[in-house]
């Protein structure tokens, strides 16, 4: 059923554009009371970003008929907040009279946090279209844009649960573009209840924890192809054998002595060079990795390491390194081979501008210009993850090249 001409003309209350990249907003107080007279141009609200606090105004003057935000709520950009009621005029000069009618309908109301006296709010929520997925069978719609953007309700209720934005990334946001609201988060977190959920390990969280803040920076990979007959061919030669990544951590050491501009992290605008190059190593422990520490690691040939390295090894797999023997190290090596993979692209940590990986060593035909033929060679994929900041292509291509080259020439590490 629609109003009559006489009705009052309602115009609706909408949340603005507060930005460009503003989705929604939080209601921080209320200024005016439903059936308060309003002049043209007062803040009737005050809503909240991420940014700043901003008001919402009265286009022209009126009396404040309905209000259905409540103090605390966060509301999507275009969400209609109350009614004005405004006079003939005004109706006809913002073009109301050419809208379809609003419904004059009462919605229930109920008292809003925070707002005193007279300043009675009708807290009935806007109403919100599902989102539905534009690619069928998809666990989360394909245009949704999970958490970038958080109310800061939304940040308030995640520091409580001790949530990050990473721990978002499947839910589907019912707000303006795809974003998570609160409500989003509330019926997400209500679902989990329902699943089998078992406590993550301390190991497991400070593991989730150093990935989140190493992957807040641009961070890239590039590859190499490195043969290890020679390196293989010397190493059984040896009476006491150092391990494959033994040798990669001696190679990557000297590189890094010889290069120190790349041996650095960025801290501001100044890259912050070590006093010593310390180079860890990645050893799978219960639930996680722990990276032992060999100290001074250019400063002391391959075959004095390799006693060591073993000891350090042993200690991780039982979880009992001492503090002196980690972190402060300013690259890691890790061989992801032995799980035979033959290429990954592993992330460095935090503290860390770089990080050498080692594949699964494969025979490969190789042309062998000499011979004017192919021959079996043992193969590798190397990968160097380096923090784009620090390091470009260039550079790191040469690091890695001219760790390639140590290993073809084992005697000299």
């Amino acid at each position: 059923m629609f109003p009559s001409p006489d009705s009052p003309k309602l115009l609706p209350i909408i949340m603005p554009q507060l930005g460009e990249s503003i989705a929604e907003a939080t209601i921080v107080r209320v200024t005016f009371a439903v059936g308060d007279r309003v002049e043209a141009d007062k803040d009737l609200l005050e809503v909240e970003t991420n940014k700043a606090v901003m008001g919402v105004t009265s286009p022209c003057g009126g009396i404040l008929r309905e209000l259905s935000a409540t103090i605390g709520e966060s509301y999507a950009v275009g969400a209609t907040l109350g009614y004005l009621e405004v006079s003939e005029e005004d109706a006809e000069r913002l073009g109301l009279n050419d809208a379809p009618p609003a419904s004059v309908e009462k919605p229930k109301k109920k008292k809003a946090p925070g707002i005193s006296g007279a300043a009675e709010a009708e807290s009935i929520k806007p109403s919100k279209k599902a989102v539905e997925p534009t690619v069928s069978g998809l666990p989360v719609p394909a245009h949704a844009g999970g958490a970038s953007f958080l109310s800061p309700r939304m940040k308030a209720r995640m520091a409580e649960l001790g949530l990050h934005a990473a721990d978002l990334a499947g839910v589907a946001g019912s707000g303006a573009g795809g974003r998570v609201t609160i409500d989003d988060l509330e019926r997400f977190l209500q679902d989990l209840e329902r699943n089998t959920i078992s406590p993550a390990s301390s190991m497991r969280v400070a593991v989730a924890d150093a990935m989140r803040r190493s992957w807040t920076r641009p961070l890239a990979t590039v590859v190499l192809p490195v043969q290890l007959d020679i390196l293989l061919a010397h190493r059984k030669l040896q009476a006491v054998k150092a391990g494959p990544a033994l040798y990669a951590l001696r190679a990557l050491a000297i590189t890094l002595a010889e290069m120190p501009t790349v041996a650095g992290r960025l801290i501001g605008d100044r890259v912050i060079h070590p006093r010593s190059i310390d180079i860890g190593f990645a050893v799978e422990a219960e639930d996680g990795v722990l990276v032992p520490v060999i100290r001074h690691a250019d400063q002391s040939p391959l075959v004095d390491l390799i006693e060591r390295y073993n000891r350090l090894v042993e200690l991780a797999r039982a979880r009992r390194l001492p503090g002196s023997d980690t972190g402060g190290s300013i690259a890691t090596i890790t061989n992801y081979g032995v799980f035979g993979l033959t290429m990954a692209t592993p992330i460095p940590l935090p503290e860390q501008s770089i990080l050498l990986g080692m594949g699964a060593g494969r025979i490969t035909p190789f042309w062998d210009q000499d011979k004017k033929t192919f021959v079996p060679v043992t193969e590798a994929q190397f990968t160097l993850s380096f923090d784009h900041r620090v390091l470009d292509g260039g550079a790191a291509g040469r690091l890695l090249q001219r760790v390639s080259n140590l290993l073809g020439a084992p005697e000299e590490l």
